[in-house]
């Protein structure tokens, strides 16, 4: 064969083929992207399957990039359809959350409405059923009353359960922060209860460590709400037997304490595949619990979200037939005072005392205390002890302290009692008797200091510390009515379209003052404002034509009433209708059921409301001082009190701790005064203590806070001094309104 170069080209016999530079720049431009490029040409042997194989690879490719383009057209075009239904998703949902903001805009409103339609008619039931308790009635007459009054007060406590369910699933229920005293609280809520125990025959038991902090700070409303549904629920299930509160302190800090509360039944219990349904609203274990006990299902749920919007928790274990045992973790912050009278018990130490009580539970807890108080005991737990102890001629006792259970009949019992007065100059009897016949000439004449089982340590100890005096008289009950209080010289206003809740309201300002007026429409209010002064306006919000709001803008613009308070008086519940009723203008708000004792708290505040004016209001702020102890005065003058108290100390130690430089010290002084002036509406301080604690705690030198240090010393005479004013006007001017 001849072969000869032409042009680049092999020329065999006058037939071209491609070189090996033209395969390298076809797969160059192949590399490129240009997949359709091709090697032209003919060649024999291992060059031929190279240029075939090349364009081989051309073609796959190029089938590739075509797919492959394909699939990316195609998941683009998914892609935006997903895109665009997402974005339909977002509209949908943005406009389900505008409808769900309405639909719970709505519930609030039909709450709020529901409230004052339910609640207006009940505060005219209740409200009347106590002024007919306070008129002559026969035996009959009375009790029928008295279940009117009770029958009502349910059915408003069921309304308050819906409310507070409603609150606590909206994320509106706020908790307070306010000094009690614990025992206290727990003895008044329990005293409400315990009649339900009492008429089953049951063993109510407080038993309360000593450890545990009398003066804490907290929310004592929604504690003693939570108490309330426990131990409600304990009752209404056990047919008999017992139920115990116990109350545990598991943690504390220098400002916090944690509790451990139990209340244990010997009920009915709940079957373990019920149990999950009892936290659930309107849930109860079975169908025919509601049927048997009644209730709406909602005590347990309230309870759960109370307990954990403060910080705790609760759970419970239950058998059929074996009880319950609920229990829950409290976290409660320590108060800076003491709240209450303070009881001296040393002075019980080496005292002697007998104690009679059959039942175990109750005889475990009462001995736990007097052993606590250091006294010397002698216990005894049946009536042949009993005999035994009293028949000896030489036993004698500061104290005997006797349960009213074990005796077969009343003949036996008094025969005790006679013996036991030989044996002690203070006989105290324990019952739970419901027959206010037995307790009057069997009970209260044959011994000196009658309580009621569970009894309160305080309560105890105040009547071990305080005996009565000796008397071997047979004491008769008072029967004399106390003189009723003189009515304030004031004028008020009083206005509801509820005819039946404008006579009751009425009925009780003609009870506190000398002057009332009522009228029926937001209309005859502005009228009467424009003619006559008053020293207090209660206002009806819901009225047909002009409500109460309106009302109150008019009056506030032109009338002879521009300044005068204006009161809200509403069923409305719901916290953000409080808040709109007071952004209206109006000064203060009074719920319906209208409670005598709430209604005379606000006139004591706004008509004999003290003119403070010789001091700065940012030294001393008494309407600061009522918010802060929610609105009682009584409690926010015993602040004050205290604060006054432990100014001398708190100077000292403050003034003492800054000359030596001791910076722990004066962090410890400072801090305990900031958290006294939390409750004593005195802002400047509150804040001076905050600054200087803060500085403290971040090791700045006291020479560097001794401004601030200087300045504090001079406020805290500032503040006595203002405090000193108020107290001494409050003690003379304010009535006593708790």
């Amino acid at each position: 064969m001849h072969v000869r170069f032409l042009g680049g080209r092999h020329l065999v016999t006058g037939v071209a083929y491609p070189t090996i530079t033209e395969m390298v720049r076809v797969v160059a431009k192949i590399r490129e992207g240009k997949l359709d490029t091709r090697l032209e040409g003919n060649l024999i042997g291992e060059l031929d399957l190279l240029k075939r194989g090349i364009n081989a690879m051309a073609g796959s490719l190029s089938e590739y990039h075509d797919e492959m383009q394909q699939n990316i057209d195609q998941a683009t075009s998914d892609l935006r359809e997903t895109l665009e239904q997402i974005e339909i998703q977002n509209v949908e949902l943005d406009i389900a959350k505008k409808r769900a903001l309405e639909a719970s805009r709505i519930k609030s409103e039909f709450l709020a409405n529901m409230s004052h339609e339910l609640r207006t008619p009940l505060n005219g039931v209740i409200g009347f059923a106590k002024q007919l308790l306070k008129t002559p009635l026969h035996t009959s007459q009375l009790d029928y009353i008295k279940t009117i009054e009770r029958s009502a007060s349910n059915l408003l406590g069921i309304i308050n359960d819906i409310l507070d369910f409603s609150k606590l699933e909206a994320g509106k229920m706020v908790l307070e922060k306010m000094p009690f005293a614990l025992r206290e609280t727990l003895t008044e809520t329990l005293t409400i209860i315990a009649g339900s125990a009492q008429e089953k025959g049951l063993e109510l038991v407080i038993d309360i460590d000593a450890n545990v902090p009398e003066s804490v700070s907290g929310d004592a409303m929604r504690v003693s709400q939570i108490i309330t549904n426990l131990v409600g629920n304990a009752i209404k299930f056990t047919d008999k037997g017992s139920v115990i509160l116990k109350i545990h302190l598991v943690g504390q800090d220098e400002d916090n304490i944690t509790l451990r509360c139990e209340i244990i039944d010997t009920g009915i219990g709940v079957n373990e595949s019920q149990q999950e349904y009892l936290f659930q609203a309107f849930g109860q274990a079975d169908s025919s619990i509601s049927r048997r006990f009644g209730g709406t299902g909602l005590g347990l749920v309230i309870t759960k979200r109370l307990i954990n919007q403060m910080g705790g928790q609760i759970g419970f274990t239950s058998a059929p037939n074996k009880g319950s045992n609920f229990w829950f973790i409290l976290p409660l912050g320590i108060s800076q005072f003491e709240i209450g009278e303070v009881l001296t018990v040393d002075v019980l130490q080496h005292k002697s005392v007998l104690l009679y009580e059959p039942r175990e539970l109750t005889r475990d807890t009462l001995n736990r205390r007097l052993v606590s108080w250091q006294l010397i005991i002698t216990n005894v737990a049946n009536l042949e002890n009993l005999t035994s102890v009293l028949q000896s001629k030489t036993s004698k006792f500061d104290y005997i302290i006797m349960s009213c259970h074990g005796f077969a009949d009343n003949t036996v019992f008094i025969h005790f009692l006679q013996q036991a007065r030989q044996h002690t100059d203070c006989l105290i009897l324990l019952h739970d008797c419901l027959n206010q016949d037995m307790i009057i000439n069997v009970l209260k004449a044959n011994a000196d200091v009658l309580l009621n089982t569970p009894v309160s340590d305080f309560t105890l100890a105040h009547h071990l510390i305080y005996p009565p005096v000796p008397s071997t008289s047979v004491r008769l009950p008072e029967l004399i009515s106390p003189d009723p209080s003189p009515r304030l010289k004031a004028s008020v206003l009083a206005v509801d379209d509820n005819m039946a809740n404008l006579k009751l309201i009425d009925t009780l300002l003609k009870e506190l003052v000398e002057n009332v007026v009522t009228v029926n429409n937001g209309d005859d209010a502005i009228k009467q404002t424009k003619a006559q002064a008053f020293d207090l306006i209660f206002m009806d919000i819901q009225m047909p034509g002009t409500d109460g709001i309106s009302a109150t803008q008019q009056i506030r613009s032109e009338s002879l009433n521009r300044n005068t308070p204006i009161i809200a008086v509403t069923a409305h519940a719901i916290a953000e209708e409080r808040n709109n009723i007071l952004a209206s203008g109006m000064d203060g708000f009074l719920p319906k059921p209208i409670d005598e004792l709430s209604l005379k708290g606000v006139i004591s505040r706004w008509i004999t409301k003290p003119q403070l004016t010789h001091f700065d209001s940012h030294v001393l702020n008494w309407d600061l001082c009522l918010t802060q102890a929610n609105q009682k005065t009584d409690l926010a003058l015993d602040m004050l009190k205290m604060l006054v108290h432990s100014l001398p100390e708190t100077t000292a130690a403050i003034d003492t701790a800054f000359i030596a430089r001791d910076a722990q010290t004066l962090l410890q002084a400072v801090h305990k005064l900031h958290g006294a002036t939390c409750y004593c509406g005195v802002p400047t301080t509150q804040k001076l203590c905050r600054d200087i604690e803060s500085g403290l705690k971040h090791k700045i030198d006291i020479d560097d806070l001794e401004p601030e240090i200087l300045e504090l010393l001079d406020e805290l005479t500032k503040v006595e001094s203002a405090a000193n004013q108020v107290i001494n006007q409050l003690s003379v001017d304010v009535p006593h309104d708790q």
